[in-house]
């Protein structure tokens, strides 16, 4: 059985293609680019946003206060006519550095993840179609399930939900074959 630690190696080299691959799914690929649309009327909005003052965080529309306040007449109907929304009002100015560098330590904790759980299923020397098995289905399972509940919740269209999906799929095959093909060989020892 591998350490983590002896799989230093795939998890940096996985880590890396995986950045890699997402840089080509968001800035080269034509998949993403109908999954953020921006406001007609921009200025007006960004206006608007600014008189309220909003502190920092995720709002979501209607509202209420209570379990009371969802059972009054008021609440049903703006419920039931709409619009509905949620708005992430950040805390910072976003800072495209520091996300990418906080994407690639997301990928090398994943990484990480599933050079513990192949070593766990795979020993030394273990043929390449079977790591590829492991860690290809820890690695999209990871860049996948996470996923689910936020965008349930949160309301992520079905389109740019099923582009996620089908990234993390990628992600995850990527990462598979990483560690099948640096997996490390059956060592004999000598003396």
């Amino acid at each position: 059985m591998e350490t983590v630690a002896d799989l230093w190696l795939p998890i940096l080299v996985s880590s890396v293609a995986v950045f890699f691959a997402s840089f080509l799914a968001w800035m080269v690929l034509p998949h993403h680019k109908a999954d953020i649309k921006f406001l007609p009327d921009e200025k007006s909005f960004d206006q608007y946003l600014t008189s309220l003052n909003l502190a920092p965080g995720t709002y979501m529309w209607p509202g209420c206060n209570s379990a009371d306040d969802m059972k009054s007449e008021e609440y049903k109907q703006r419920y039931a006519a709409g619009p509905w929304g949620s708005l992430n009002v950040r805390e910072t100015q976003p800072s495209f550095g520091r996300n990418l560098v906080l994407v690639f330590i997301c990928y090398a904790v994943i990484s990480t993840f599933v050079a513990y759980l192949t070593s766990q299923a795979r020993s030394e020397g273990a043929t390449f179609a079977s790591v590829f098995q492991v860690a290809g289905a820890t690695a999209v399972l990871a860049y996948c399930a996470g996923q689910v509940p936020g965008a349930i919740f949160f309301s992520k269209p079905c389109r740019f939900f099923c582009t996620d999906m089908i990234d993390g799929v990628v992600y995850g095959l990527i990462t598979g074959a990483v560690f099948a093909w640096l997996w490390p060989a059956t060592t004999i020892a000598t003396g």
